[in-house]
């Protein structure tokens, strides 16, 4: 289990081309470095199912910069948005290999992933959809994410998206039949659908 294994769930789910498979194991190998790194990721009879990673926002991230310009763009930032930049965990990437969702991976995935979490909120981005019609929306809202920005353009990627926060501890944690604390789907354990932490991380070498 390496990290292009993690890259090939995440491109897949997302639907980018193949081409930017070297330069993204790249970008995920570096960022294990930064600081309150945390990841984790799903199995099910030594198959990979899912993954999901953080760390703490930074003023210098990229993704830090792309977020206050959206918000200068709105007009703000308000009082809440300014303590929003200054403290918060960014979900860098979550995604469940394609045929498994639906099946309470992507919950267990970001609840294990934020419940410790080293910071007072969780700030992460998804694709827009019309009407929010999609797993991933309905997720985020039944875990208390609410709106930052809608319909954002990151520089270099065309399709709108959604930037969404929640305060953390999460106010409404993982408790449906998705939750870990459930029964895992069959052939899974509890601990391998969100439990297991990801061995992508400068301390092992072979990642």
């Amino acid at each position: 289990m390496n990290c292009p294994d993690f890259v090939d769930i995440y491109i897949e789910a997302m639907g980018y081309d193949p081409i930017i498979r070297h330069s993204r194991i790249n970008t995920w190998r570096r960022e294990t470095f930064q600081p309150g790194f945390t990841a984790v990721c799903a199995l099910e009879d030594g198959e990979i199912l899912g993954v999901a990673y953080g760390f703490l926002g930074s003023p210098d991230h990229w993704w830090h910069l792309q977020l206050r310009r959206g918000i200068h763009q709105k007009g703000g930032p308000s009082e809440s948005e300014f303590e929003l930049l200054r403290n918060y965990f960014e979900v860098a990437e979550i995604h469940v290999r394609v045929g498994n969702q639906g099946r309470g991976i992507g919950r267990a995935l970001l609840g294990e992933l934020l419940r410790n979490a080293p910071a007072g909120n969780a700030v992460l981005s998804t694709p827009e959809v019309p009407q929010e019609n999609n797993r991933a929306f309905g997720l985020y809202r039944s875990m208390g994410f609410y709106d930052v920005l809608r319909n954002f353009h990151f520089t270099g990627d065309r399709r709108p998206f959604a930037v969404l926060a929640a305060r953390l501890p999460l106010a409404s944690p993982a408790h449906s039949h998705e939750s870990p604390e459930t029964p895992a789907p069959p052939g899974a354990t509890a601990d391998q659908l969100g439990r297991h932490r990801l061995p992508l991380s400068h301390t092992h070498p072979e990642a």
